[in-house]
């Protein structure tokens, strides 16, 4: 088994023992309810994570606009919801119609805005698809969407006007949101997050994966080789943009109410922050930071505000941890030390059987 191979397999295995273990925690009564309520959320976070570490960390494109993803797939996925309640009944028939149709939405927004923002590099690239996030969360500010009798009113700007009164229901009320049904359950949650696992790992694995890397470490030099750039930027830049629809439509089914307000600048800051602290182009570090960076201000919210103390303290040694001179070092002796022996690749030996 390939070194690569095995190392996903391991983290794949280590996202589902962790889910599993506190599942299990969570339904005997072990886990309190407020630890238990952190479940659902820390692996839509970490669908999230892993889904800009592949724009970020892997194809080393700085996007500022990975909100606006979620947004479109979070509202797309909780329109269909509550316009199908009443024709599909039973509610994980529903959900996961509704990701499908929530992850296409964003994976056609990618496309749009990929095509012409993907030609531009660095800080150009950042500006444009904040940009994006923005005007989505204010697109979403001024939607007004109403069912009633004579069929779906829509309007723009201002509530919907010469509707039935008597049968009128709201769907879309602009700044207030929507209320979808609360389907998303934590195993559909943990199959979302290992399917989105297994989808970018294998894509990394592969000739896009080794072509957007090559396109990170030197553009130029990849561009003279023959690879198709922009067609590997886009790949990378429309998956990414999927997963994180899906990912929009699990939380969007999560909550009571869900405001366009949840997706701005700060949110997919927050997303970048777990992606650079758990390493560019680490997969199961995107995973390890989020869970821990997630449920870290939430453990010490009885601290009041000295729990934002000890959660900027953590991040500036996470920070130092993963790029100080020192601490790589460490870790490479310790890496080093007989007992990760097994864990190595072996050297190859050479033609008089001796290790080169």
């Amino acid at each position: 088994m390939r070194k690569t191979t095995k190392n996903n397999l391991i983290t794949c295995g280590l996202v589902l023992v962790f889910f599993i273990v506190c599942g299990i925690l969570s339904s005997a009564g072990i886990m309190g309810s407020k630890l238990s309520g952190l479940l659902i959320p820390i692996g839509i976070y970490t669908i999230m994570s892993i889904s800009l570490n592949l724009t970020v960390g892997v194809l080393g494109e700085l996007s500022l606009g990975h909100a606006g993803f979620m947004c479109v797939g979070a509202y797309v996925g909780g329109v269909f919801s509550i316009l199908a309640q009443d024709t599909i009944t039973v509610p994980w028939i529903r959900i996961i119609i509704a990701i499908v149709l929530g992850a296409i939405a964003a994976a056609v927004f990618g496309l749009i805005i990929g095509i012409p923002a993907l030609r531009l590099r660095g800080d150009y690239l950042a500006i444009v698809t904040l940009g994006f996030g923005e005007i989505i969360k204010s697109l979403a500010n001024n939607i007004y969407i109403v069912k009633d009798v004579n069929g779906i009113h829509f309007s723009f700007a201002a509530p919907a006007t010469g509707t039935d009164a008597a049968t009128a229901q709201d769907i879309f009320k602009g700044a207030q949101g929507i209320k979808a049904p609360q389907d998303t359950t934590l195993l559909l949650v943990v199959i979302v997050l290992m399917i989105s696992l297994i989808i970018i790992m294998n894509i990394v694995d592969s000739n896009t994966g080794r072509a957007c890397m090559a396109i990170r470490d030197n553009y130029i030099a990849a561009e003279s080789m023959g690879i198709n750039v922009t067609k590997f930027r886009l790949i990378a830049f429309v998956i990414s943009a999927a997963i994180a629809g899906a990912a929009g439509v699990l939380y969007s089914h999560s909550l009571a109410v869900l405001a366009p307000k949840k997706f701005d600048y700060n949110f997919s800051i927050l997303i970048l922050v777990f992606v650079v602290l758990g390493g560019l182009g680490s997969m199961r570090g995107s995973v390890i930071a989020t869970i821990i960076l997630y449920a870290l201000p939430e453990l010490f919210r009885g601290l009041g505000d000295y729990r934002m103390l000890i959660y900027a303290i953590v991040l500036i040694f996470m920070m130092i941890f993963n790029n100080a001179p020192y601490f790589v070092a460490l870790r490479q002796r310790i890496a080093a030390l007989p007992i990760f022996e097994k864990f190595r690749t072996k050297k190859p030996k050479t033609a008089g059987g001796e290790s080169k």
